[in-house]
């Protein structure tokens, strides 16, 4: 039993130790696999190749266009306003928003009655001022008559006078006479100062008359001019706005009635940034052309114009410049409408148009080399204008550039140039384009062309349209 039981603890030793030698041969040549692993060269690996958009960066003339908006206005709007108070008798047929109205058409009558009594009595008072300035002139017509008539009796009187100191000089005559005639020619001289007197009197009150007459004309004006105020008429061809009148309705002095607005004579009012504004001509010094256009689905209405002014300065609180232009044709158009605005810039010499994903942040393009690698290329930013860019292009012009950079294209990086009208085959397709060129009826050379083709990376997508246009029947 004892034997047994060695036996069996000798075969679990050994069974054990073989094991653990067994354990140890593993470690030791997995370390050593290890090492050597790490003293071989690392496998080749194959280089990555991207596919890119590519286009040819070609230097032209380009003049940029400015994009803003703006708001449409009338350059001649006015407000009907009454000038007297009253009651509305009268208002033109289709008197209501949006109506035309001609030059000259009476639009609006207020009751005349109270201004035609007011000018009735003006001209009334007319009539007593001319018949007091007739009067004070044939009172000054008698008074001067009297005046000239004391002056004679004066003259008469002097000589009685003197023919009475004559007299007594040789004695004749008496004291009592020449008291009596120097008498008489004191009280003659008296009349004739009354006389100038009345002269004077008849004078001041032709002037009186006259400032009378001035004015009853004054207030026969004023009283004309409200009777005539009674009647409004239109100044100018237009439409009405805002009406806000009815038959019967009382109106006071300087209320608002309605606005006339031309429709013809439009203008739009363009907010633009300062730099938009530095970048455009100086107003006035050059003549800057400009397009509208609405935003309406499907289209909406366009018209063209030209720049005319520059607001005098910018209001409280906002930023920028004002400009105003006139506008042409600009048919469908109304005050009030909303507009894009696209303001044309002087030409820009040996620029190129991009797209804006072609640019990156740094200022590069990522043109192609000779063997498809990329190349950063700095250029210089000139414009942004929607999707695109107007770049100096520098270096690059004649060069393909990728069109649409991603993160992972860059310099040193080899791709695959996608050019505008070519595309790229899978093997299937290619196959079975080439078995349409070959059972089609061409000649060799148009055959051999077409096979040539069709065996590059990128075939002309134009031939594929061909021939599977042709395939389908």
């Amino acid at each position: 039993m004892r034997f047994f039981t060695r036996a069996i603890m000798g075969v679990f030793l050994a069974a054990v130790t073989i094991g653990l030698l067994g354990l140890g041969a593993q470690i030791i040549i997995s370390a050593t696999a290890a090492r050597l692993a790490d003293d071989a060269a690392p496998p080749p690996r194959a280089e990555r190749i991207y596919s890119a958009n590519v286009i040819m960066v070609d230097a032209a003339t380009i003049a940029p266009v400015v994009t803003a908006y703006g708001e449409v206005r009338s350059r001649r709007t006015l407000e009907l306003r009454s000038a007297v108070g009253g009651t509305i008798t009268d208002l033109a047929p289709g008197f209501e928003d949006g109506a035309s109205v001609a030059e000259g058409a009476l639009l609006i009558r207020l009751d005349p009655a109270e201004k035609t009594s007011a000018r009735d009595l003006a001209a009334a008072s007319v009539t007593e001022a001319l018949a007091e300035q007739a009067a004070a002139d044939a009172d000054l017509v008698l008074a001067r008559d009297d005046l000239a008539a004391a002056e004679r009796q004066v003259g008469l009187r002097q000589q009685a006078l003197t023919r009475q100191q004559d007299l007594r000089s040789r004695g004749g005559g008496s004291d009592a006479a020449t008291e009596e005639a120097t008498l008489a020619l004191t009280s003659a001289e008296q009349a004739v100062l009354a006389r100038r007197q009345a002269v004077l009197q008849a004078e001041a009150r032709i002037d009186t008359a006259a400032s009378l007459l001035m004015r009853a004309q004054i207030t026969l004006a004023e009283a004309e001019r409200a009777l005539r105020n009674t009647a409004i008429h239109a100044p100018f061809d237009g439409r009405l706005s805002d009406v806000a009148v009815l038959q019967g309705g009382l109106v006071s002095p300087n209320e608002v009635l309605a606005r006339i607005v031309d429709p013809a004579e439009l203008e739009v009012m363009i907010r633009l940034s300062t730099q938009q504004a530095a970048q455009l001509p100086a107003v006035g010094t050059a003549p800057t052309l400009f397009t509208v256009q609405t935003d309406a689905p499907g289209g909406g209405l366009a018209a063209q114009g030209i720049l005319t002014r520059e607001g005098a300065m910018v209001a409280q609180g906002e930023s920028g410049r004002v400009v105003y232009g006139s506008l042409t044709g600009a048919d469908g158009l109304l005050p009030g409408d909303f507009v894009t605005v696209n303001l044309r810039e002087p030409p820009l010499a040996d620029v190129a148009l991009l797209p804006a994903t072609a640019l990156g942040a740094d200022g590069t393009l990522l043109a192609l080399d000779a063997d498809d690698r990329l190349e950063a290329i700095p250029v210089t930013l000139l414009r942004r204008q929607g999707d695109d860019v107007i770049v100096n292009p520098g270096a690059a012009v004649g060069r393909e550039v990728v069109a649409e950079r991603s993160p992972l294209l860059g310099a040193g990086i080899r791709i695959t140039p996608l050019r505008a009208g070519f595309i790229t085959l899978t093997e299937d397709r290619r196959a079975a384009l080439i078995a349409l060129v070959e059972a089609a009826d061409l000649t060799a050379a148009e055959r051999a062309e077409a096979l040539g083709q069709l065996g590059q990376d990128q075939v002309p997508a134009t031939l594929v349209a061909r021939l599977e246009t042709t395939a389908g029947g």
